[in-house]
């Protein structure tokens, strides 16, 4: 749980600093620290926070969603006709019918 609350808190300075990139790219204001500076600072936190991500998927603190994918199989399922025979010939003559069902 506190892996995925320093996540979130790291995932808010990331936007503060670059709504703070973007105030100083309005306002034109070129006194403090450049606009690079806090661009830059969000690239490093975010590959600090993809980095503590993938350390956190494989050391087993959180678990990934299992993707659909790996759930799809296709099952045949064979209509039988239960009415009563009556006369065929080839051209009246009832196929069974098959169909693909996704079951998930």
């Amino acid at each position: 749980m506190i892996i995925k609350i320093i996540i979130v808190l790291l995932l808010l300075f990331i936007l503060f600093n670059l709504f703070r990139a973007l105030f100083i790219m309005v306002s034109g204001k070129t006194d403090g620290r450049p606009m690079s500076h806090y661009l830059g600072r969000r690239v490093l936190f975010s590959v600090i926070v993809l980095v503590i991500v993938i350390a956190a998927l494989k050391l087993g603190f959180i678990h990934s969603n299992s993707s659909p994918i790996d759930k799809v199989t296709a099952h045949i399922q064979t209509q039988i006709n239960t009415t009563t025979p009556h006369q065929q010939n080839a051209n009246t003559k009832l196929r069974l019918e098959t169909q693909n069902v996704y079951l998930g």
